[in-house]
């Protein structure tokens, strides 16, 4: 697939995230524990080779316009440009070989099942984490923000995975 092409569908993926996110994924509540967020699918998508300033650019890009929709004063963002930072140690720590082709995006379909699991749990991990901490941060009531963020945590990854079956976002392998 051409650079244009991931462009073209990482622009329209961003804004069907946010807007999903924004309209139908923040009024999802389940028992008080569970909220998923799976906007982060667009920074766990972006091609491999990306900078990651440019990443990081992105992640707050696109963090900051959930904060201004959720009133989470860079909550989001800061998680965002946290995960856009780690992602490159995250590849590196999960690499099936000694190098990703540049210009692949990161898909269910570019590898197999297990490595895209991996990625995608380290990834939510380390999102999850920077934001129920921010959210923790005025109270000290660490038990319910620990399990919703579990909660949270393993409905985001569901949600990634199991929408990898439905939108075909890259195309080819690198296997």
């Amino acid at each position: 697939m051409a650079n244009s092409q991931n462009v073209i569908r990482l622009g329209v993926l961003f804004v069907i995230l946010l807007a999903l996110q924004v309209l139908v994924f923040n009024n999802l509540n389940f028992l008080g524990y569970v909220n998923p967020y799976p906007y982060i699918l667009l920074l766990l998508t972006m091609p491999f080779g990306v900078s990651t300033a440019f990443l990081m650019v992105v992640g707050f890009v696109l963090g900051f316009s959930v904060d201004m929709f959720c009133n989470t004063p860079g909550m989001h963002a800061g998680a965002c440009v946290l995960l856009s930072y780690v992602r490159p140690y995250i590849l590196k720590f999960i690499s099936l070989h000694d190098d990703y082709k540049i210009g692949t995006l990161p898909t269910l379909y570019t590898y197999d099942a297990s490595w895209y699991l991996k990625y995608v749990l380290m990834g939510v991990g380390v999102h999850h984490i920077v934001l129920f901490a921010f959210e923790q941060i005025d109270t000290i009531l660490w038990w319910p923000t620990l399990l919703r963020m579990l909660l949270s945590a393993a409905a985001t990854v569901i949600l990634i995975y199991v929408s990898q079956f439905f939108v075909r976002i890259g195309g080819g392998s690198a296997k």
